[in-house]
């Protein structure tokens, strides 16, 4: 088994390679396809069960200058597409056969076109989630709209739709899913253990590997982690909401660590755990994958809530669960579903007595002082009054 600096070695080399030289190597090498996604969920079972590659577009992050991507997009939206832009013009996702766009808000719909625009021969579909509080409604509905989804990876796949297929695709995401619960297990418990710079780049080279190279890379951090004889720092424990789709630059995560916080709790790719249960294996894959998401999707700003007070509730529950001290509301400037929720989420907070903060960042965000004197700030007022100036 590896090392603990080798493995996050290599997962650090995935995520600072903006070429996905991973990716382009796999489909060299096995003479398959791969299919692109964006945050925040899609269905990757489906492109796995016909035997392409789901490869997770996050965007350039502070490591990619944007010059022609500026060209497209208004100045006041999120970074997230305009990155991803200058990723497709400048060739960089070239091995890309399809791509997906979930719906997570207006500007990835609109992204979907431009991307129609740009590579007019290049397979893209919006995939829009069920929003309706009948489940079984909304299962038929999902269901349809993977059935297509199937049917057309399948065709630019070159192979027949093979339910037994997708069942083992199911249940290899199911494994995908329980080790990162593992790894959040044991970030939550032992985080002194778990830093989630660490953390974060081992879910971050899931979103290029293989299913399985991720699981095995998962389980022997995991393993190292827990042999590490550290001992714990006189930090608070916070959690971080809002960051579920343009993803926080590496230096915000750890300067909110460095600023005396330990993270127990985020939603930073939020779309690899999205599924709270695992997918029932046998009958119908399609309605069982349905089925699941529309019962156990974690709730979340790119689902409608249907209970009243729903969203108030949702943030006590969550610091409960973890054991936390804390809330740090972190979202991308300009993202909507963020910030249109975050009013309901800090109520529920401030209700319930939590101590919070809030600000906005972005994904090229070079200078991190302000966070780190504000996260350190907060975490004092935590250890003094608990939160109470």
């Amino acid at each position: 088994m590896n090392t603990r600096a080798e493995i996050v070695d290599r997962a650090r080399a995935l995520y600072e390679d903006l070429d996905f030289g991973s990716v382009k190597e796999w489909c060299a090498t096995t003479g398959r396809k791969a299919v692109g996604y964006l945050p925040v969920y899609a269905p990757r079972e489906i492109i796995h069960a016909v035997g392409m590659l789901p490869v997770g577009v996050q965007g350039g992050g502070d490591r990619l200058e944007i010059i022609r991507g500026d060209a497209f997009y208004q100045s006041y939206i999120c970074h997230l597409p305009r990155s991803v832009v200058e990723l497709l013009q400048s060739g960089r996702l070239d091995m890309l056969s399809g791509m997906l766009f979930p719906s997570t808000c207006d500007v990835i719909r609109n992204l979907s076109g431009m991307w129609r625009i740009l590579r007019p021969g290049l397979y893209t579909r919006y995939c829009d989630v069920p929003q309706v509080p009948e489940a079984g409604t909304g299962a038929k509905f999902w269901r349809r709209e993977l059935e297509t989804l199937l049917d057309d990876l399948a065709k630019l796949a070159g192979v027949t739709p093979d339910p037994a297929s997708l069942s083992r695709s199911n249940a290899l995401y199911n494994e995908v899913r329980d080790v990162i619960g593992a790894l959040y297990r044991a970030r939550r418990d032992t985080p002194w253990k778990l830093p989630t710079e660490e953390l974060y780049l081992i879910l971050r080279a899931g979103e290029v590997l293989p299913p399985e190279d991720f699981i095995q890379m998962a389980r022997d951090y995991l393993a190292v982690t827990a042999a590490d004889d550290a001992r714990p720092r006189d930090r608070v424990r916070v959690i971080v909401v809002g960051a579920f789709c343009e993803q926080p630059p590496l230096g915000l995560i750890k300067t909110i660590e460095r600023a005396g916080c330990y993270i127990v709790d985020d939603d930073f790719l939020l779309g690899n755990r999205l599924l709270t249960a695992p997918v029932p294996i046998g009958g119908d894959p399609l309605t069982a994958l349905a089925d699941t998401f529309v019962r156990h999707a974690m709730p979340s700003s790119i689902l409608y809530e249907h209970a009243p007070d729903g969203k108030k509730k949702l943030i006590p529950a969550r610091v409960a669960a973890a054991r936390a001290d804390g809330v740090i509301f972190a979202a991308p400037s300009f993202c909507d579903p963020a910030l249109l929720d975050r009013p309901m989420l800090r109520a529920g907070a401030e209700a319930a007595n939590i101590p919070c903060i809030a600000f906005q960042y972005s994904e090229n965000t070079g200078q991190f002082q302000q966070f780190r004197e504000q996260a350190g700030t907060f975490s004092d007022s935590i250890k003094l009054w608990g939160g109470q100036a």
